[in-house]
């Protein structure tokens, strides 16, 4: 291997992140980063000054020119999109740090769905991966007071969506997920109304590809109704287990050994305030 890509080889890890969170998906994030691999093979290591400022900028746009092509793209998406997990394992053991499993979050991500590309690809790159506003500028193209004023937005409207998500004790929202996985396979309505908050929300992303709310509830007793609907008609051989999704604690359903779908919450600690549901099988990969 050449020191040229040698150079690109030690900072794929970063740039995979960095598409990731902006593309939520890993497949769009993978092939953004690949994109980047033929720009950098094609460039001329003496233009090159600085080979981390070039690729993250290199990746921030061509994750912008992807981002609005997606969001045309997912005019026609069958219900609710949700972003793909990065990685799935079936196994409840520790998450890795808090913050990384934070940052993310199906929740989190989905969050920045809010944004526009340019908007989102200045927070990222100012709140998550801690560049100043000399370098967001000129990754993007515009000035220093532009990008504050991109990122102060972002932010803002960050924040809004998160205020009703508080920081929650591992344990007791590991508590929340168990009964609510527990009483939902059962269909147990009363149990399921007795966890949701009463304005909780639930979406589940099935893509056209497997049966799923094709807007979504406002409402526990419309969703506890819905979980209670599909328990009857749930086929034999089903089961769920605890797991992550992204270093966060998820419920995974089984169906004769498949992994059908996957299970976050977003409570106060005390009530689920939200349930995401991945059912779409294209964004379904154990690793």
């Amino acid at each position: 291997m050449s020191p040229h890509d040698q150079i690109f080889e030690t900072h794929r890890p970063r740039l995979l992140a960095l598409a990731y969170r902006m593309l939520g998906t890993r497949a769009d994030a993978e092939d953004t980063v690949q994109d980047a691999w033929l720009r950098w093979r094609q460039a001329d290591p003496a233009d090159v000054r600085d080979p981390t400022g070039w690729l993250v900028a290199t990746v921030t746009r061509l994750g912008i020119d992807r981002l609005r092509l997606a969001s045309h793209a997912r005019t026609d998406y069958v219900g609710p999109w949700l972003p793909e997990p990065l990685t799935i394992d079936d196994s409840p053991g520790p998450a890795g740090r808090a913050e990384l499993a934070e940052q993310v979050s199906i929740a989190f991500l989905a969050l920045l769905e809010r944004l526009g590309p340019e908007e989102r690809a200045a927070f990222l790159l100012r709140e998550v991966f801690d560049y100043d506003y000399a370098h967001i500028a000129a990754m993007l193209g515009h000035g220093e007071a532009n990008c504050r004023q991109m990122v102060h937005r972002a932010r803002e409207r960050v924040q809004a969506g998160r205020a009703r998500f508080p920081e929650v004790a591992p344990e007791r929202h590991r508590a929340l997920l168990e009964r609510f996985l527990h009483a939902s396979s059962s269909g147990d309505r009363d149990a399921i109304m007795a966890l949701l908050h009463a304005d909780a929300r639930l979406r589940s992303d099935g893509g056209g590809k497997a049966i799923a709310a094709l807007r979504p509830l406002e409402g526990a007793d419309r969703i506890a109704r819905l979980y209670r609907a599909v328990a009857r008609r749930a086929p034999h051989g089903t089961h769920w287990r605890l797991g992550r999704v992204n270093g966060e604690l998820a419920g995974l359903r089984f169906v004769d050994g498949r992994l059908k779908s996957v299970t976050t919450i977003v409570s106060d600690g005390e009530r689920i305030l939200e349930v995401l549901n991945q059912m779409n099988p294209d964004k379904l990969r154990l690793h």
